[in-house]
């Protein structure tokens, strides 16, 4: 068919043989960038891409970082040229496991 939809991504590195999966880092920042990366990867892998996006939905774990997302969201996005604004998007607060701030899901529409 022609949709793809990308399971929730979280911000861990790219897996290392015998280690567990590592968080990119502490910081909102830090797990966002790498969770738009894993997510942009996905996509690329599925023959798409952020303009084939046409929902994204972020899970973020505590209300307080919710501005911090905006910020970091909006500039990921500027700095992706793409030929259209990006998807809608719907923020959701949830539990994730230890050390995860952020996870993200996209449904995009292939052609």
């Amino acid at each position: 068919g022609n949709i793809l939809q990308v399971a929730g991504q979280v911000g861990f590195l790219p897996a290392e043989e015998g280690r567990p999966p590592t968080p990119a880092g502490p910081t909102l920042r830090e797990q966002t960038l790498q969770t738009l990366a894993n997510v942009k990867a996905v996509l690329e892998e599925g023959g798409s891409g952020w303009d084939d996006a046409m929902m994204i939905r972020v899970y973020l774990t505590d209300t307080g970082h919710f501005a911090e997302m905006n910020e970091i969201y909006d500039q990921y996005f500027e700095e992706q040229g793409l030929t259209a604004p990006p998807a809608a998007r719907t923020t959701v607060y949830v539990g994730l496991p230890a050390g995860l701030l952020v996870e993200i899901d996209v449904l995009a529409v292939l052609g």
